[in-house]
């Protein structure tokens, strides 16, 4: 029996992702694994993400069987081991035969044939049982964490910091599929995609947001041509706190998302979107397509300009734990020691921008994080080192959006934490965001 597209593609994925900072949905759509068919490459992912989702529970239950501690395993041998493990435990679809002869299989491709009877061996005590995957209502953080796959130490802050409730929701979100929003450029795009086969819902927050429910959307001309972007309905409202100016910067602006959405809102204005990478530039430039938008590659920390800027947005770097469900492999990545870090790194940015907006002009600090020392920590000290600035409460925005029948969310209390946007993964039908409206006097 040979291996299937399919399952080379995803241990070769996970293999990546695991000894690299690569990202496993930009190693799903890259151009080596185009040629997979649909289903291969449905399958594909549901082994790379179900695998990320689930790593620690996989590991736990293949530590049972295992004879040797996983630490002591072969990358190959363990990356094999989880893919079917997965598959054995949470697709009752595959045939236990294939899950376990390819996952050999696989190692043997991968030239470590002297750890293939110990898979052998775990894979098939593993097939006898199948333990639940469901998060079942645990008493307390550690519990949380084992049965939802999440590292301990996230869990418990998070339990912290939103109660064990809400914190439950959070995990549960994670670990599911998350919907796919998009943003379209033009109304006229849907009838288009409707004719492919792409059936699209109305969004659940934003009016000019829409959701897929059938079909894929990376498929299609209009996505390929920029048209339509997948965009997170969270990430689409912090796009729009920005609001109405004559200059805009866009700070740290890839992939570029946000900096459409600002473009097509000021279509008469300047829009200035500054990236540090250039190869992430490149890909911006292919994204917004605006006549207004002046792409330049720089360091947001020294970019100057000679006039100010009305409206700045300033949509750090960060951890990412408001995207897990998308992208699981940063809880694996992640560590507590990291968010001070990045807390520097993200505070020098803010404070840098701060010096760019004008006399009266205003800015949006935003990040995916939940961890309050990338969100409230970087604007409570930045705020203290310029007493030009002052909070704006993100509530007056949210109320004038929904008045201009933009924002279609009813209970806008349980999107603020204070005079803050908080939007919290399985609370709210959107990744994690937080952001700050900065006004300058």
């Amino acid at each position: 029996m040979s291996i299937s597209p399919a399952r080379t593609a995803a241990f070769d994925i996970l293999l990546r992702v695991d000894r690299t900072d690569a990202y496993a949905t930009e190693l799903l759509h890259a151009p080596q694994y185009s040629h997979l068919s649909p289903q291969d490459h449905g399958l594909a992912m549901e082994l790379v993400m179900g695998v990320l989702r689930w790593r620690s529970m996989l590991d736990q239950r293949i530590a049972e069987y295992s004879s040797q501690k996983l630490e002591k395993l072969d990358p190959e041998a363990l990356t094999a081991l989880r893919m079917a493990a997965y598959q054995l435990n949470f697709l009752s679809r595959i045939p236990q035969r294939a899950a376990v002869h390819e996952s050999v299989e696989l190692v043997k491709r991968a030239k470590k044939r002297s750890a293939t009877a110990l898979v052998n061996a775990v894979l098939r005590k593993l097939a006898n049982e199948k333990p639940s995957a469901e998060i079942t209502g645990p008493d307390n953080s550690t519990q949380l964490a084992e049965s939802s796959a999440h590292p301990a130490w996230l869990v418990e802050r998070w339990v912290g910091q939103f109660g064990l409730t809400a914190t439950r929701q959070v995990c549960a979100y994670d670990q599911a599929i998350p919907e796919v929003a998009v943003h379209l450029t033009d109304a006229n795009i849907q009838a288009e995609l409707t004719k492919t086969g792409i059936r699209l819902t109305p969004g659940r927050m934003l009016t000019s947001a829409n959701r897929v429910e059938a079909g894929e959307i990376t498929s299609t001309a209009a996505f390929r041509e920029g048209r339509v972007a997948i965009q997170d309905e969270g990430s689409q409202l912090v796009a729009m706190l920005v609001g109405k100016g004559d200059r805009i910067l866009d700070c740290c602006a890839a992939p570029g998302g946000k900096t459409r959405i600002i473009a097509e809102q000021n279509p008469q204005s300047s829009v200035v979107a500054v990236e540090l990478h250039d190869h992430r530039a490149r890909l911006l430039k292919k994204l917004v397509k605006a006549a207004n938008v002046q792409v330049l590659t720089a360091d947001a920390r020294e970019f100057k300009s000679d006039t100010g800027f009305d409206r700045v947005l300033v949509d750090v770097p960060c951890s990412g734990t408001g995207t897990l469900a998308r992208n699981p492999e940063i809880k694996w990545r992640l560590n507590p020691e990291d968010l001070a870090e990045m807390h520097s790194h993200q505070r020098d940015i803010l404070q840098s921008a701060m010096q760019q907006v004008a006399s009266g002009g205003r800015l949006v600090y935003s990040t995916c994080s939940l961890e309050p020392e990338e969100n409230l920590d970087v604007v409570t000290e930045a705020l203290k080192s310029d007493s030009s600035f002052c909070l704006v409460d993100c509530k007056t925005v949210l109320e004038h959006l929904r008045e201009e029948g933009q924002l279609q969310w009813n209970d806008l209390d349980s999107l603020l934490a204070g005079p803050y946007l908080r939007t919290i993964p399985g609370i709210h039908p959107c990744d994690g965001f937080f952001a700050a409206i900065l006004g300058k006097n």
